[in-house]
Parts: structure tokens; C-alpha cells; sequence
């Protein structure tokens, strides 16, 4: 039997059980949006005045994508108008740059809201945007509960974070 090593994922699984202890987890999102000159380190692809785009460091597929407000906020509802258009002009944007990066078939676009929905975060809502490609379900997440992403997270990040610069679209009007 093969093994494959993914250590990152224990902070992950870490936040449930001290979750079912009591101990309310730190949200990695704010922790993001409030660090300065660390975006590598956090993933931040880009920021935005009322929101940020990081990579998510448990992807689906290469360059999967959360999209959050800069406020600490789970609820769709709690979200201003300001908040909600840039958020899903973010998504917009989002969905141009990978298709120019990655050439995908499709896009899942989606927020799980609550944790019995499938919210990591869920006191911090975030959109999800995941490139997808005709074939790119195979064995490994059935037989094994194993999924294999195919690029480096960090180059990912960079190459993303440089198209957000280039864009042209101007988001920052709000």
C-alpha cells in the first residue's frame, strides 16, 4: 500500500476536535486579512477594500480559491450591498484569471453556510471557486479518500496573485 503524506491537513482536523471540546477555533481568514507583508505565507492572492482572494490550502483542484469578506461575518445576510457586489465581482475575476491560467472545462462556484453544510469557517462566510476539467474525478477520493493536486501551492499563488495585479478590471471603485 502507498502512503500519501499530507500533514498540512492536521491544523485543519485539529480545529474539529478542539471544536467538539469547546474551544472555539482561530479563523484562519481574519488571521489572513490582518497580516501585513505575509502574503505568501498566507496564501493571499489578492486584497481588495472589502475583500480578499486566498488559495485554499486544502484544494479540490489546482487552483481553488476562497473569496471573503474583510469583515468577520457567517451569514449572508450580515454583509452589506458593498460587501456582496464585490465579493461576486471578485468570483467574476476570479473565474478570468484561472481560465487564462489553468484552461479549465467548467468552474463549482459556492458557499456552504453553517458547519452541517460543509463550513470549515463558518463564522467567516467565503465563496469557493474551484477550475474544473472533464476527467478530473478519478479513483484516489473514492477508493482511498485521497485527492491529488498536481501543482505546487505557493507557485500557484504566485502566478495567480501577478494575474490579479495585471488585471484590468477595476474592482477598487466601490
Amino acid at each position: 500500500m502507498d502512503i500519501l503524506w499530507s500533514p498540512w491537513r492536521s491544523k485543519y482536523i485539529q480545529n474539529f476536535k478542539d471544536e467538539e471540546k469547546g474551544k472555539i477555533p482561530d479563523c484562519f481568514i481574519c488571521e489572513a486579512i490582518n497580516s501585513k507583508d505575509n502574503d505568501e505565507e498566507f496564501l493571499i492572492a489578492a486584497r481588495r477594500k472589502n475583500s480578499i482572494v486566498i488559495m485554499n490550502r486544502f484544494p479540490y483542484n489546482s487552483g481553488h480559491l476562497l473569496i471573503a469578506a474583510n469583515r468577520h461575518v457567517g451569514e449572508l445576510s450580515d454583509l452589506t450591498d458593498t460587501e456582496l457586489v464585490e465579493m461576486m465581482k471578485m468570483v467574476t475575476e476570479s473565474t478570468q484569471i484561472l481560465k487564462k491560467l489553468y484552461i479549465p472545462h467548467g468552474f463549482n462556484v459556492g458557499i456552504n453556510i453553517g458547519r452541517v453544510a460543509g463550513a470549515g469557517v463558518p463564522g467567516h462566510l467565503h465563496i469557493h471557486v474551484v477550475p474544473r476539467w472533464n476527467g478530473d474525478s478519478n479513483f484516489m477520493p473514492v477508493l482511498s479518500e485521497t485527492k491529488v493536486v498536481s501543482e505546487d501551492i505557493l507557485v500557484a499563488r504566485k502566478n495567480i496573485s501577478e494575474a490579479f495585479i495585471n488585471s484590468p478590471a477595476d474592482i477598487d471603485e466601490f
